[in-house]
């Protein structure tokens, strides 16, 4: 299906750690940009980025919506017609939450990269920080394991190692439509 380039709407980039969300998000600006597309990028982990978290929300999930909703507004007031998330949808009974607060239709592309590629993006990323990696290592494998099991997704893209950060984002806007 395509999605009208002029009819705002909006994609959430999700997938384990270190599979690419955040720099496949940045690359999809620079094609919608390069199209003149109005559009804003938003990274779900800074609107979560808070200490402490509540017991009952360790990744300030509702903090996270509650800024994911006033910022796309702000986006959309300003122009954007397009909006580029990336983050984690961990369950699919929370799509619904998300799609409310960017007040726009949503879809979902999940990135897939091997696992041992991923460890390898990790051991790049945090090289000088062994507790973060060791985090990171272990989230990888049980998030993967967690997606897989929620099917959250409209759409997956495979993701090789080789491809670079514009081509995976090609994949993406050919998979969920947003093609010029």
């Amino acid at each position: 299906m395509r999605i009208p380039l002029s009819t705002p709407a909006a994609l959430l980039i999700t997938g384990t750690v270190g599979s690419g969300k955040s720099t496949t998000a940045q690359a999809i600006g620079g094609l919608l940009r390069k199209d003149a597309i109005p559009h804003a990028v938003i990274d779900l982990d800074a609107l979560r980025n808070a200490w402490p978290s509540p017991a009952d929300d360790p990744f300030h999930e509702r903090l996270m919506l509650a800024n994911l909703g006033a910022v796309a507004r702000n986006h959309v007031v300003a122009g954007a017609v397009r909006l580029v998330v990336a983050g984690v949808l961990e369950d699919l009974a929370q799509r619904p939450l998300y799609e409310q607060a960017v007040g726009m239709p949503l879809s979902v592309c999940r990135l897939r990269l091997d696992l041992a590629d991923v460890q390898a993006r990790l051991h790049r990323r945090h090289r000088d920080d062994l507790e973060a990696l060791n985090w990171h290592l272990q989230r990888s494998g049980e998030l993967d394991a967690v997606l897989d099991a929620a099917e959250v997704a409209d759409v997956e893209v495979a993701v090789k190692a080789e491809q670079t950060p514009a081509q995976v984002a090609q994949a993406v806007v050919r998979a969920v439509g947003w093609t010029s």
